[in-house]
């Protein structure tokens, strides 16, 4: 009988996943929206909102006024249920997902810095197979961890007073390590074996923006975004490690290897990615967005392989209203988000897509008390299912908490 199942149990991470998808490639691609990006389903491209930070699109940077300084932080909570049919486990996780700072500088230029994720891996397996013959009883572990990070700092300029372009360079670094053991654990003379793949990466990631606004009539702004990323293969230290030996020897030794270690002259790329949005903002006051997105990762490598992947898109919808810009009352000045996505995303399994995503997210951006700052909490749900006979089910629910501190810096006190 075979049985896959996630042996961790309940778990508390850092790294912000305990999919099994992130067995994949480098893992689970993080989301590269801010607060008020998440809780409009992850739109973010045709944004130009002056009281928030859109990396997503560097073209948006122009949007803030002189004497602005924004910094963002966003932490998540993560509750995942996973389930193939045979087995239900549950995991959960915590993770700082972005820092950022935004502020112009000079009357066309518009900056932004900060820290993001790009990927995450964290997954603990066990694949068992019963024999009749209780020797024969194979147990496959299947281990993985680590991430990537992107430390960026991007620029924007505004041409006119309706066309922005701008672009983010990011130095991307960070650790994968997928990791497979095959033991006999009932059979002490039996000898298994494990491995260890190691892919390090300290590379450079470039990304393009442009932003076309259009205002027709007194109450109607139309925004209209695109963003580029290149595609190329990542400076990079890749090895594998091996161990033959007796089950209980590599049982007792889990994946800290001594065998042999081979270093691997291999490319491991990322992909062109295109993306273009709109957004519609009515009377300051309700703005709807939509974003569409494709990653070309069926022409990336890893580990040296021209076919791990397949192509990804992801679509998303979204919308904010705020009752009263200019209210005196807490209550009208709230932002009420809500949005929803379809996600293809790029794993693959047996030459085929090895799942398919789509969720939904609403939440609220808070005022803070004489301030122009705000307290951004959303909540996301999330269904993952896998194509394959068999493979894990997910169900997510993700609470996404963020600070907006915006103040005026940039200006000079006048005394009498």
């Amino acid at each position: 009988m075979l049985v896959l199942c996630l042996v961790s149990g309940i778990v508390i991470a850092q790294n912000n996943t305990n999919s099994p998808y992130s067995r994949y490639g480098y893992g689970q691609l993080a989301e590269q929206g801010a607060s008020n990006s998440r809780a409009m389903g992850g739109v973010a491209y045709g944004l130009r909102d002056k009281a928030h930070t859109n990396f997503a699109n560097p073209a948006s940077y122009t949007a803030v006024d002189s004497l602005t300084f924004i910094f963002e932080a966003g932490m998540s909570l993560q509750n995942t249920n996973f389930d193939n049919g045979i087995a239900k486990t549950n995991a959960k996780n915590t993770s700082l997902d972005y820092l950022s700072m935004h502020f112009r500088i000079g009357t066309r230029f518009g900056m932004s810095l900060g820290l993001l994720p790009y990927a995450n891996v964290g997954y603990d397996m066990e694949n068992v197979i019963k024999e009749a013959d209780k020797k024969k009883t194979t147990v496959t572990n299947y281990f993985g961890e680590g991430g990537l990070h992107q430390a960026y700092v991007g620029l924007a300029y505004k041409i006119n007073r309706k066309f922005s372009i701008g672009a983010n360079i990011s130095y991307l670094w960070g650790d994968v390590e997928h990791a497979m053991m095959l033991t006999f654990p009932y059979d002490d003379d039996a000898y298994g074996f494990a491995k260890r793949d190691h892919v390090g990466i300290n590379s450079v990631k470039l990304d393009f923006g442009a932003q076309y606004s259009y205002q027709f009539g007194k109450k109607h702004f139309a925004t209209f975004g695109a963003v580029f990323s290149p595609g190329y293969n990542l400076t990079n230290t890749t090895y594998t490690q091996e161990l033959l030996g007796l089950s209980t020897t590599i049982l007792s030794g889990g994946t800290t290897m001594s065998g042999k270690q081979t270093n691997l002259n291999v490319k491991n790329g990322i992909p062109m990615s295109f993306g273009a949005g709109v957004a519609y903002v009515y009377d300051g006051r309700l703005t709807v967005g939509l974003d569409v997105t494709y990653q070309q990762w069926s022409k990336v490598s890893f580990m040296g392989n021209k076919d791990a992947f397949v192509d990804r898109t992801n679509i998303a919808v979204g919308a904010e209203y705020l009752p009263d810009p200019i209210g005196r009352s807490i209550l009208k000045r709230i932002k009420y988000r809500a949005g929803a996505y379809y996600n293809a995303p790029y794993y693959k399994l047996d030459g085929v897509r090895a799942s398919k995503e789509w969720g939904v997210s609403a939440g609220l951006s808070i005022p803070l008390l004489r301030s122009r700052s705000y307290f951004n909490i959303s909540a996301q749900y999330a269904r993952v299912n896998g194509q394959t006979a068999n493979f894990i089910n997910e169900n997510q629910l993700r609470v996404n908490i963020g600070v907006t501190f915006n103040e005026r810096w940039f200006y000079k006190t006048r005394v009498n």
